[in-house]
Order: structure tokens, then sequence, then C-alpha cells
């Protein structure tokens, strides 16, 4: 037992520990979702965040401690969002043709994704700091956190709202869309996108590469549009 104790404090300390149990809880939360039919609450997302919060507890292992390993994890971020530029090559002309409904799309989808995160936190009555870091809630994480500093919200705190805007919408995106009978995958996975940003479009993609190219499209413009729309937004709603 003691020689296990020591092969373990030895290995905890070790950057490729955590980026290959980080690898392995993703391949199960994969498989569970496979064994369920791909299921919207099979997300291997949050499965795999389920999975690795287990083994920080129970191991008693910092967070600085595990991300010395997963910030490899961390750095494929931009290189798998720049990739998404290859499905939209494919479908270049479909995204051509829908120009100017996606322009429309995207200009209402992050205005009122801005205001009803903002107006809904003023309504609950939460304090400001917490309404300041809901207003890019639906930009990925990267984009969020650097709108979190400009108008001097918790970065830490955006970006665990934009992770749980994520897993809510990849979990709800495809029994809504059902329900409302959109069967328009471009239509689809520009929602997801503009809604979900990453594990929406990651979702999307499950579903349907036309979908998830899309998704990608909305993922990238809604950054960008959240960017901008943000500071000047605020200035009416916090008031």
């Amino acid at each position: 037992m003691t020689d296990l104790v020591q092969l373990w404090v030895y290995l905890s300390g070790e950057p490729l520990l955590w980026l290959t149990l980080t690898l392995v809880a993703y391949l199960v939360a994969d498989a569970i979702s496979i064994a369920c039919q791909r299921h919207p609450l099979a997300n291997p997302v949050p499965i795999s965040i389920f999975i690795i919060s287990g083994l920080l507890l129970i191991s008693g292992t910092q967070f600085s401690a595990y991300f010395a390993g997963a910030q490899f994890v961390h750095f494929l971020l931009g290189p798998a969002t720049v990739a998404l530029a290859v499905p939209l090559y494919r479908h270049l002309p479909q995204v051509r043709r829908a120009l100017i409904p996606m322009s429309i799309a995207l200009l209402a989808g992050c205005v009122a994704a801005i205001v009803s995160a903002v107006l809904l936190a003023k309504w609950l009555g939460l304090s400001e700091a917490t309404t300041l870091a809901l207003a890019p809630k639906s930009a990925s994480a990267a984009i969020a956190m650097g709108i979190a500093e400009k108008i001097r919200a918790e970065p830490a705190l955006t970006a665990v709202l934009v992770i749980s805007t994520g897993i809510t919408g990849a979990i709800i995106v495809t029994p809504l869309m059902n329900l409302l009978g959109l069967k328009n995958y471009a239509a689809r996975g520009f929602a997801a996108g503009l809604a979900a940003h990453g594990l929406g479009t990651a979702r999307a993609f499950q579903v349907n590469p036309l979908a998830g190219t899309f998704a990608g499209i909305a993922l990238g413009l809604n950054g960008l549009l959240t960017a901008i729309l943000v500071p000047f937004l605020l200035q009416f709603l916090i008031k």
C-alpha cells in the first residue's frame, strides 16, 4: 500500500498523468454517449466533467496541478476552431445562398442573448458582478473571458457561465428543434452555434455535417458581434 501511495504521489505531479486521464475520461464519456445512441442527455462533455471532477476531489488534486497537463488539450482549441474552415469550404454554395438570412438571424440572436440574460438577471435580483458576467455567455469561452475583462466582470465566473450555457444548449437543441418541427439542418446548426457556441457546434456535427458547418459560422460571427455589442448594450441595460 505504501508503494502505491508513493507511486500516486509521483505520478500526480507529472503533467502526462492528467493529460492522459482527460483523454481517457472523454473516451469513456463518448462510449457512454454512443451506447445511449447519442441521446442529448448523454452528452460526452458533461459526463467527462463529472468524471474528472470526481477524480480531482477523490485525489485532493489542485486545479493548477491538473491544468499543468490538461493545458495541452486547451491549446488545441485554437487549431480546432480554425479547422472549422474545412467544412465551411465544402458547403460554400449553401453558405453563399444563405448570407442575408444568416446576417439577420445573427444580429437578432446576438442581441436577444445579451438582452435576455441581463434583464433576467436584474429581474431575479442578481448582483451587478453576476449580471455583467452573464452578458457574453453565448460567445466562446476565450472571447467571453476577454469581454469580461473589458467590462470589469469576473472572467472565471464568465467561463463557468459560458460552459453551463454550452452544455445546456447542446442537451436541449435537438429535442427543441424536433419539437418546433424545424427540419432545415442549416437553420438548426446556425441556431445551435449562435446560442451554445463550441459545445452546440460539436453537437451539430454529431447530427449532420451541414448543421455543423453553419454552427461553426455562427460560433465565429457571434463571438465577434458579441464583443462589439456587449459594451454598447450594457450602457442602457445596467442603468
